[in-house]
């Protein structure tokens, strides 16, 4: 058995029911030394842009580069992954435990959900409340 059959065998009823793939971002953005997955093409990142220097660590890398790119993806961080529809996220989930990631989770709600916890004010009172 190779080890994506191994981690698919191992998302049973439980896994799925305890939410152990996903997160939302409000969750996602209190955890100290995340790192936000961008997988959207070059296009989308053109077109719609999330600068979050100052906030939490981005990484962009279009879904069909992180094979060749896997080396610039921290093992030992926490790793929230995102696009525009919510496939390419679960591929590159799937993936990225295949390749011995366990702390990866897939950022629920799309652009919506991400863009109302990515406000100034929201971002600006989480990092004074830590």
């Amino acid at each position: 058995m190779n080890e994506l059959e191994r981690i698919i065998e191992s998302m049973d009823f439980q896994y799925f029911a305890t939410a152990q793939h996903k997160t939302d971002p409000e969750s996602f953005l209190k955890q100290q030394d995340a790192v936000l997955l961008d997988l959207r093409s070059k296009e989308e990142t053109e077109t719609l842009r999330f600068p979050l220097k100052h906030h939490i660590s981005l990484l962009e890398i279009p879904m069909h580069e992180v094979p060749s790119r896997i080396n610039e993806i921290p093992k030992n961080r926490l790793l929230g992954v995102f696009c525009s529809s919510g496939v390419r996220c679960v591929m590159i989930f799937l993936y990225l435990k295949s390749r011995g990631y366990d702390k990866v989770k897939i950022l629920e709600g799309g652009y919506n959900n991400l863009i109302s916890v990515l406000m100034p004010g929201k971002i600006y009172k989480h990092l004074n409340n830590n």
